[in-house]
């Protein structure tokens, strides 16, 4: 820029240069030939006026023009430069000012001149050129005590306070008198040091010198104390004061209590301040929008808006930003957006704060609509704006635009960043993306405590539980101290792997380290809970002294996760007791527990209690009151729900098609999916899951086959073992065990247990030995964690009398430590869920359930020809034995107690952990008919529906 040089007189003599170290930096521009002696004097308009305008340029030319149409004679050089010096030092114009430097040394204009020089202190203080400031201070012969305090406020511009300080003292050493202008500088220095005491110290010394009368040092003191988070002597000295008629005095109370989250009362004193008269400006408008810290304070946060539209603010950048930030903090984007579209100019923080106001109320669609519009104006996003546009695409999942703006910030080499690397590690955690994810962290040239937080926490949310440890061990290896979201993310991944042991350990540390506050408390509870360890769990819960809600829930689910819903029900029950309001996550783990138990008046209770409270029945609340009616056995009211909700999303289209499944409604989950597919809503895995078992509990087989390959080939998910096995139950069930086999070997992946399971279990209900040996010896020769296998294998042996084979199986399991299920069910009477066992006699109405059973099974045999079919009873035992075994099934106690306490031909609901026997289901359709009671009965595999002597399974679960 040709301008740059207008006020170069001469080349620098090396005289000078040798002098001034400074300059030997710029010596090398080509001076500009300005005449150093005018021809004739000319009227220019005052270098001042121009220099006020803030045109560096305007100004340069203005100085060229003096010094090139009059002899410095006619005009103050001290003034001619100072002016543009402090023009340069407003506008960090280093350039310029050393420009402006080495003209006056050719010039000889700071021969003696203590007043340029200490100028130049100042413009190279502004400008950040501490160095610089330090060399001519230092090279000063005499000072004044503008020249100190220019130093002084150089120091304590560039983030040295601790220079400003030790200059202050060497001042005091000296015994150069202070002035007034002295103080604010190095009130400031201690307030940046929070260095209450050295403050203090300065205050005392401000009222022996008799300054604290001076407004701007009484101010200065006020923020001093501010700074340093003593607001209660900040106030006093505030109270104190006899004239509060600077507004800056009131500013700086207001913002103190305003930053220290002390909002009422920096409200209480904006309010004071409009009593007094005194007319607020940008910098009250500011701190009194902060304080309105959320929307409790929307009244208030309106009130200041009204007052920003009466006075001239509204249309200055600096409050419109806090009132686009504050809008945010309220949810109420379309104020903020209002405001926004209603600024005359636009600055970096307006687009910022409308960018971070979308992301922080969950806007994500909008927040990455908004970046674009930003970019199409021009504004180039800075480190501010990336971090919240990569947030956006984390949690709208959005992978292709998170792509684009780590490309964004590795071109414009914002990616080294600690923060911007912090956020993209979550990002491509939130897309699973585990290699991308390591690959951001392993290049990360810094990482700190949220960086090794965020990537344990992603490897253990995507169910890299063991690759979360190993990062959790490099952790302890480099001696990082570990906060709670950091252990948070080791106990899920503890939860993953079920390690009881390193949840212990973990405990262990989180108690000698003292880390134990209501969230690690409520994570152990829920991790103890995972690993089946409820005792554990039960006791952490009760030494919560302060039992929040999410307390409550973690040892709910707890409860409801180790099979124990009738604990969870009471707990929930005192929960309400203690005056803890439940919230949806808590709603939807008691649901659950309702659920398990088809404990249909617990969950209509539920129900109406949510609907009382005003909650939204959406996302898992929705899905899982749906899941509640349909595990309940009442289909209709889970269609019922499931039509009452407008928005669907998958989940709760996966929870109805599910419904239908287990209720045997093939076609009707056929007919949904197809529907939902229609919405545009792709399936997942889960809802094939959910659409193959409504297949095979309907006997849909080519229905069945041609989902499967839809999955594959229309929406190219890789199917899992489950899916497999859905369709090898559905071929198995049909009788077609051969091409079932087939299916099998013919699989891309190796067969899990849950396929062979499947084959084996229609082995058995076909009565196919040979291919259910083979299947048995399979399942057999892996290393099977779940009894119910084991179970299945003894009880293919045990219908084929191969009692020394039983035995062994059974000793396996104990060598495994596993322990078979005992049968159980359960029955829902007045409001209470009675359980039984099989030969149970722990009622306290056990002798009447039995005599019951005694008279319904003898009609039963009088009037419909009743048998015992001993064949289901897979013991080596007597006849008679096992006769007794089967009139002792779980089942019929729960029936005959439903029988003994209910009014006749009212409808029973009973549910049975394990698969209903076949006699135990023929003497279900016998009561049906001959007690006219319809009764449903959910057991392992899908619900029951018997009515007038038929089941809803056609014989056939």
């Amino acid at each position: 820029m040709r301008l740059r040089y207008y006020v170069m007189a001469a080349p620098i003599p090396s005289f000078y240069l040798n002098c001034h170290p400074v300059l030997k930096k710029i010596h090398q521009n080509p001076p500009l030939k300005i005449s150093k002696f005018p021809l004739k004097p000319v009227e220019t308009p005052s270098l001042r006026e121009i220099c006020k305008r803030g045109s560096v340029n305007e100004a340069f030319q203005s100085l060229t023009d003096l010094f090139a149409n009059q002899s410095p004679s006619q005009f103050s050089l001290d003034e001619a430069y100072s002016s543009v010096l402090e023009l340069c030092g407003s506008k960090k114009a280093l350039s310029e000012g050393q420009q402006v430097h080495a003209h006056m040394i050719t010039s000889n204009a700071l021969f003696n001149s203590v007043f340029l020089s200490t100028r130049l202190v100042f413009m190279y203080g502004k400008c950040g050129c501490l160095v610089d400031a330090e060399k001519l201070f230092d090279g000063m012969p005499h000072k004044t005590i503008f020249t100190w305090n220019a130093m002084i406020g150089a120091y304590v511009t560039n983030g040295e306070p601790l220079g400003s300080l030790e200059l202050y003292r060497e001042m005091r050493v000296s015994g150069i008198p202070l002035d007034a202008c002295t103080f604010p500088c190095i009130l400031k220095a201690c307030g940046l040091l929070k260095d209450r005491r050295c403050g203090a110290e300065v205050h005392g010394l401000a009222i022996k010198e008799g300054y604290v009368s001076i407004v701007f040092v009484a101010n200065s003191i006020v923020g001093m104390y501010t700074k340093c988070n003593d607001l209660n002597g900040a106030r006093q000295l505030f109270d104190r004061m006899p004239e509060k008629e600077d507004v800056v005095s009131w500013n700086s109370m207001i913002s103190a209590y305003s930053s220290n989250g002390q909002s009422i009362e920096a409200l209480r004193l904006f309010g004071e301040m409009q009593k007094a008269s005194l007319a607020p400006n940008t910098y009250t408008f500011v701190a009194a929008l902060q304080a309105c810290e959320d929307s409790s304070f929307i009244k208030q946060g309106m009130f200041i808006h009204a007052t920003v539209l009466k006075s001239s603010y509204y249309i200055n950048v600096f409050v419109a930003n806090a009132l686009i930030a504050m809008y945010a903090r309220f949810g109420k984007m379309g104020e903020a957006a209002n405001i926004f579209y209603n600024m005359d100019d636009w600055d970096t923080i307006s687009w910022n704060s409308m960018l971070s106001g979308f992301v922080q109320n969950g806007l994500y669609h909008e927040a990455l609509q908004f970046y674009h519009e930003m970019r199409d104006a021009g504004q180039k996003p800075d480190l501010v704006a990336v971090i919240s546009i990569i947030a956006a695409s984390a949690r709208s999942g959005n992978t292709l635009h998170g792509m684009q703006i780590h490309a964004y910030a590795m071109k414009n080499g914002l990616d080294s960043d600690l923060q911007v690397g912090n956020s993209l590690v979550d990002m491509y955690a939130k897309f699973c993306s585990m290699k991308y994810m390591d690959c951001i962290f392993d290049k990360m040239p810094d990482k700190d405590v949220v960086s090794w937080t965020t990537i344990i926490a992603g490897h253990a949310q995507n169910g890299s539980h063991s690759r979360a440890l190993e990062l959790f061990r490099e952790v302890q290896l480099e001696g990082i101290d570990l906060d709670v979201m950091m252990i948070s993310s080791i106990l899920l991944a503890c939860s993953g792997l079920k390690l009881i042991s390193s949840v212990k350990e973990i405990h262990s540390y989180i108690i000698r380290k003292g880390l134990s506050d209501l969230v690690l408390q409520n994570g152990i509870v829920d991790v103890y809970g995972e690993c089946g360890n409820v005792d554990y769990a039960a006791r952490m819960f009760e030494l919560i002294e302060f039992k929040d809600v999410v307390s409550w829930t973690s040892m709910i689910s707890c409860y409801v996760h180790n099979g124990l819903a009738n604990e969870a029900l009471e707990l929930f029950h005192l929960m309400k007791e203690t005056g803890v309001e439940p919230d949806s996550i808590s709603l939807v783990s008691i649901l659950s527990a309702a659920a398990s138990l088809s404990a249909l008046k617990k969950g209509k209770e539920i129900h109406g209690f949510l609907i009382r409270k005003g909650f939204v029945l959406e996302g898992s609340l929705a899905s899982t009151l749906v899941d509640m009616y349909a595990r309940c056995g009442t289909l209709e009211k889970s269609r019922n729900v499931f039509n009452f909700i407008r928005n669907k999303d998958l989940v709760l289209w996966t929870s109805m098609i599910n419904a239908y499944g287990m209720h045997g409604c093939g076609r009707a989950a056929i007919d949904l999916f197809r529907r939902m597919e229609d919405e545009s809503i792709a399936p997942d895995h889960i809802a094939f899951v959910a659409v193959l078992y409504a297949c095979s509990h309907s006997g849909l087989m080519n229905e069945g086959r041609r989902f499967l390959e839809s999955m594959k080939y229309e929406y190219q998910l890789e199917p899992w073992p489950e899916h497999y096995a859905c369709l090898v139950d559905l071929l198995g069930r049909a009788n077609h065990l051969e091409e079932a086999y087939q299916f099998v070997k013919g699989m891309e992946v190796e067969p899990t247990a849950e396929v062979w399971c499947a084959l084996l279990g229609a082995c058995q209900i076909h009565s196919n030995k040979e291919l259910g040996e083979i299947a048995a010896q399979k399942l057999l020769e892996m290393d099977l964690e779940n009894p119910g296998n084991y179970v299945l294998v003894s009880n293919v042996y045990a219908a084929e009398r191969r009692w020394k084979d039983v035995e062994e199986v059974r000793m396996r399991m104990k060598a495994n430590g596993l322990k078979k299920n005992p049968g159980c069910s359960w029955i829902e009477v007045g409001n209470k869920v009675h359980t039984f066992m099989a030969r149970d006699k722990s009622h306290p109405q056990s002798y009447e359930i039995y005599s019951k059973l005694s008279q319904i099974t003898e009609k039963l045999a009088k009037e419909g020809g009743y048998v015992a079919q001993t064949k289901f009873v897979l013991h080596n035992a007597k006849e008679e034995e096992k006769v007794q075994m089967l009139y002792g099934h779980s089942e019929r106690l729960a029936i005959a107690y439903g029988m003994l306490t209910t009014p006749e031909g009212a409808s029973l609901r009973i549910t049975k952990n394990l698969r209903v026997c076949g006699d135990c289901h023929n003497f279900c359709k016998l009561i049906s008919k001959f007690f006219e009671r319809e009764l449903v009965m959910r057991d392992a595999n899908r619900f029951h529906h018997f009515k007038g002597g038929v089941c809803s399974c056609g014989d056939v679960w």
